[in-house]
């Protein structure tokens, strides 16, 4: 018996964006959006376009870029929203416009202050607004998992009636358990007339944990799409996780009627790269993308997976991709391979200058590190990406001193805005003096939240990722700084933050 298609709707670039100090450059979201692409992702939802220019920007050159997914804004249900998305959308060779209104009493009363009537009224404006520039309209009830079902009934199928699509059933604030979701898709399914109209989807967060197993409740009663993030991404404790998703699905082909045409070989390779960009590192057991998800430590386990390795292993971890960090490289390689190489991990750099400088700059890493591999190139290629106008801060030299009985110091010249000045500082160890010398410089009053550092690759000689989180008057934002010395690492990561937060105004994020 054929199996029904299971839509693969993925929001890292918008609901994942909305974690503290994850929002993403135009040419970031691009480079995640051709991973998602080459993973065969059905939809992409590249950001809010209304939120500010740089999304609209960032939407467009996504929608500009990916030819095989479908790209997609998400919009308030308002008319200037809309049209923002419409516009992003425009150059996709296939575009969609998601639109929301809140459903539940207390964000009605609360947050809306609309009757229930004009909360329909609005919802139907919305649907009809964005038929203007695309027949893929999808529409979402917010914080549906404390709505009336009685009320859910009346606005989807006014939703359909008007040409909706796809509707989205969230979970907004993570509260319901997979029993409880399950039946809820089971109810509206039977109880809205026009259901057999529209795909279903689900979009859970994971609050109590419960995302996945909410959105798998969800596929067994009726939902065809599935709302999800990369690594689980998102604010608070994030969404359901796409990895997990796929997999489960997958394995489960007994339970589930359904199936998904995503490559799962490129699951691990999206999983780093979206780590990188985005500064949140993947805890080591988390499932299918974590550094022990296929690890084996005891040794009754490991005789079992010797002998027979499905004894103790559901997947097989090439299966998701874990092969394929391998050797790209060396220091003999020349610009065309370099060139070839980025072509390959479908990374576009601007000019043919920058092309100049990134392979300048993986010559210096060639003669440090004996062999490059595909994470040690994204990592580099992420520093040429930084824009002049999102570069007032640059390191152009560094001296660090660390000897026992001496307190550690570190000299830093910097670039500001094209100028050069020196700062130096002494601190409790070299990344602490490092941090004050440029402080002393840019006097930003923020508070370190967070200082990681993650190899990147295996080996004594591979570069170290660091990632700093910085907040300022309710703003926060993640730096990124690689380079095998890391203390040269800290100080990137640093200067990157800095940038962020001299760059200018936050973007307004919808919750969904």
């Amino acid at each position: 018996m054929s199996k029904e298609a299971l839509l693969i709707f993925d929001t890292t670039l918008r609901d994942g964006e909305q974690s503290p100090g994850a929002a993403m450059t135009r040419e970031e979201k691009v480079r995640i959006a051709r991973q998602l692409e080459r993973m065969r992702v059905d939809i992409i939802e590249a950001g809010f376009a209304a939120a500010s220019p740089g999304d609209f920007a960032a939407i467009r050159a996504v929608a500009e870029a990916i030819k095989d997914s479908t790209v997609c804004s998400l919009s308030r249900a308002n008319e200037n929203d809309i049209r923002r998305a419409g516009e992003a959308i425009q150059p996709a060779a296939r575009g969609r416009v998601h639109t929301f209104i809140a459903t539940s009493p207390i964000h009605m009363q609360m947050k809306l202050r609309m009757e229930p009537e004009q909360v329909i009224e609005q919802a139907v404006k919305a649907v009809t607004w964005a038929r203007q520039y695309t027949d893929d309209v999808e529409f979402s009830p917010e914080d549906a998992g404390r709505s009336d079902s009685d009320f859910l009934c009346r606005v989807l199928e006014a939703v359909i009636n008007a040409g909706a699509r796809t509707v989205n059933i969230a979970d907004t604030v993570g509260y319901n358990i997979p029993q409880v979701w399950g039946e809820l898709f089971k109810t509206l399914r039977e109880r809205v007339p026009n259901a057999d109209k529209a795909v279903w989807s689900t979009h859970c967060h994971n609050d109590l944990g419960l995302a996945v197993a909410n959105s798998l409740a969800a596929v067994q009663n009726g939902a065809r799409q599935v709302e999800c993030t990369i690594n689980g991404l998102g604010e608070r404790a994030g969404n359901a996780s796409l990895e997990e998703i796929v997999m489960a699905v997958r394995t489960r082909k007994d339970l589930f009627p359904v199936e998904t045409r995503i490559d799962a070989t490129q699951i691990v390779p999206a999983s780093r790269l979206v780590s990188q960009i985005t500064g949140y590192v993947v805890q080591p057991n988390k499932a299918i993308v974590g550094a022990n998800a296929f690890a084996h430590e005891s040794g009754i386990h490991q005789d079992g997976v010797l002998k027979h390795r499905e004894t103790y292993e559901i997947m097989r971890a090439e299966d998701v991709g874990w092969n394929a960090n391998k050797i790209s490289l060396g220091k003999l390689s020349g610009r065309n391979a370099f060139r070839s190489k980025l072509t390959e991990l479908g990374i576009e750099l601007a000019s043919e200058e920058v092309l100049n400088t990134a392979f300048a700059r993986f010559k210096e890493l060639a003669d440090k590190k004996r062999e490059i591999f595909d994470d040690d190139l994204h990592a580099l290629v992420s520093e040429e990406m930084i824009t002049p106008e999102n570069e007032y801060y640059k390191l152009v030299s560094s001296k660090f001193h660390s000897e026992t009985g001496e307190l550690p110091s570190a000299e830093l010249t910097l670039s500001l805005g094209g100028a050069e000045q020196r700062t130096q500082s002494t601190g409790s160890g070299p990344v602490d003096a490092t941090f004050r010398a440029l402080e002393n410089v840019a006097g930003s009053g923020s508070d370190l939240l967070l200082y990681s550092v993650n190899a990147i690759t295996t080996g004594t000689d591979a570069q170290g990722e660091v990632t700093v989180r910085l907040s300022k008057d309710g703003r926060i934002v993640n730096g990124q700084g690689a380079d095998t010395d890391i203390i040269v690492a800290s100080a990137k990561a640093y200067i990157n933050a800095l940038n962020k937060l001299h760059a200018g105004p936050e973007r307004v994020n919808p919750q969904l």
